[in-house]
């Protein structure tokens, strides 16, 4: 599962719909520019850094595949062994779980 629903709920339901958007904008725009950040050459702490800081973003917001993805890319980097992370699958599969997440909450304003 890409996106765990329940957690958007939850976290909906725990901060009001008004500061869920602002929320989900803030996480968004965060998470664009460190996913760009992690295409280029890092040390392995930067990419650990980058890697734990998009895993719990994604945690918080729902992006349960992406966050499966940072955390064995986190512990890799951790290793020192970071070329076993494929950087730009993380890329992509942020980038599919921001349109699977933008869709849901399309279809869910819709209703």
């Amino acid at each position: 599962m890409m996106i765990d629903w329940s957690r958007v709920r939850e976290l909906r339901n725990e901060i009001g719909a008004d500061d869920f958007d602002e929320v989900v904008q803030l996480f968004l725009e965060e998470t664009d520019e460190v996913a760009a950040t992690l295409a280029k050459d890092q040390s392995s702490q930067a990419i650990e850094s980058a890697l734990h800081f998009l895993k719990g973003s994604a945690l918080n917001l729902g992006f349960r595949k992406l966050a499966e993805m940072c955390q064995a890319g986190e512990r890799a980097a951790a290793a020192g062994n970071c070329l076993s992370i494929n950087i730009d699958k993380v890329v992509e599969v942020y980038a599919a779980s921001k349109r699977a997440f933008e869709a849901g909450q399309r279809a869910e304003d819709a209703a």
